[in-house]
């Protein structure tokens, strides 16, 4: 038996060249990966789970449905780990190419290396690949299914299962192969025997979990892959302006590199940086969690507990935690003013909002200091409720102090401030809340 999704994610690096080069390219995806590092850590980020009795029930139950193969969980996970180890050879064999081809002296090393985009060809091929085989065993999908897949891709892909995507186009598509490695591939694929793919050592270390019988199977497989995603590789280029340059600039800010030749660049990221591993045991992690939460939560309920797993996950409360999908109330302090928003990620105290009635461009984290609910059926004729979060004005320090309303009279309002004792409780006017 190998190692737990607890080990795994526990062995997680919170900061190495892989999470380097995963933030560098984090723009591209703003708000979609962090970087969970920590069994115990990322139950409270994905559930808002505190309660330690429920979060060890939760640990229980995750390595119980780990190893669980009609899961698919520990087979996703050991595809990722595959390709990863397999890839940082190829790395090398390109970068020993690239040497070949830039000094003559060296150039005998062609005759025993693959030309670096035939390389980089197979190993992109082959990752989209391996994500449409993990995918299939997470969504219990029978057999590799690319155009379920791309369906997925382009509508609800998320988190770091994005992120992977994400960094597939710029690490192994755009920086090694340029600006037009789409129709490259595309050559490439028809000017590639099956046999030579056949003799690459990452095919090699992925060939039993590819479907087909034989190796034309297998790279018919992995053609209809690429065609699958192809379009949306495409959009995100599109979309977001990509260049090799402006990859190369952007990891430039996170990791110091000393040689500016974008084929030596990508080369040396496919030797330092297990991107797919990473991301790919974070998106394995999620997906058990969520499925351990509900079985757990559902066995409370058989038990006769009183609540669910999680009073803090609710979101009933001002001062609890708040749920994905829920409506609140959002603070701007530039504006000193709230404005509807809907949370659509969780992460520990901090929630990631879409702003109602504006752009995907305005999303963002937000702490929840400076969230609040809106579920309260009566309210005075200024809007404030017994309960309610507000922000009170503090003429002396100039600044705005987060409270709850305990008592209404009128126009005036008992508050208690939080994060303080009950001395500092005050009556305030309506002037100096919102």
């Amino acid at each position: 038996m190998g190692k737990s999704i607890i080990q795994l994610v526990d062995e997680l690096p919170a900061d190495n060249i892989t999470v380097k080069v995963l933030k560098a390219l984090d723009y591209l995806a703003p708000g979609e990966w962090n970087n969970l590092v920590g069994f115990d850590n990322t139950i409270r980020a994905v559930t808002g789970e505190t309660d330690p009795k429920v979060i060890q029930r939760l640990r229980d139950r995750a390595v119980s449905l780990y190893f669980d193969p009609k899961k698919g969980y520990e087979a996703a996970v050991t595809v990722y780990q595959t390709i990863d180890k397999a890839d940082a050879a190829m790395g090398a064999a390109a970068m020993a190419n690239k040497i070949g081809e830039k000094i003559s002296f060296l150039s005998f090393l062609g005759n025993i290396t693959p030309k670096a985009d035939v390389t980089q060809t197979i190993d992109l091929l082959l990752k989209i690949a391996v994500e449409i085989i993990a995918f299939c065993k997470l969504n219990g999908i029978p057999q590799p299914n690319p155009q379920q897949f791309a369906a997925a891709l382009a509508n609800n892909y998320q988190d770091a299962a994005l992120m992977r995507m994400v960094a597939l186009v710029c690490i192994d598509g755009l920086l090694p192969l340029g600006p037009d490695f789409l129709s490259k591939i595309q050559t490439i694929i028809s000017g590639t025997d099956p046999n030579t793919v056949a003799a690459n050592p990452v095919f090699s270390a992925v060939s039993s979990s590819l479907p087909g019988n034989s190796t034309s199977d297998k790279f018919g497989f992995i053609t209809q892959a690429f065609s699958s995603v192809q379009g949306w590789m495409n959009g995100l280029v599109a979309k977001t302006g990509l260049t090799p340059q402006s990859i190369f600039n952007s990891v430039g800010k996170f990791i110091q590199v000393a040689d500016d030749n974008l084929d030596f660049v990508a080369a040396f990221l496919d030797q330092t940086t297990n991107y797919y591993e990473h991301t790919g045991i974070q998106t394995v992690a999620r997906r058990v969690i969520l499925d351990a939460y509900d079985a757990v939560k559902a066995e409370m309920q058989q038990e006769g507990a009183t609540s669910s797993p999680s009073s803090s996950a609710s979101g009933t409360s001002e001062t609890g935690s708040y749920t994905v999908g829920q409506t609140v109330e959002v603070w701007d302090g530039e504006d000193e003013d709230w404005y509807q928003a809907t949370i659509q990620k969780v992460k520990a105290k901090e929630y990631y909002v879409h702003y109602v009635g504006y752009g995907s461009s305005d999303d963002e984290w937000v702490d929840e200091d400076d969230v609040r609910s809106r579920d309260f059926a009566t309210t005075d004729d200024n809007g404030y409720a017994v309960g309610q979060k507000v922000k009170i004005w503090d003429d002396d320090e100039e600044e705005w102090y987060s409270a709850i309303i305990k008592e209404i009279r009128r126009k005036q309002y008992y508050i208690h401030y939080i994060g303080y004792d009950d001395s500092d409780d005050e009556w305030v006017d309506s002037d100096d809340i919102s």
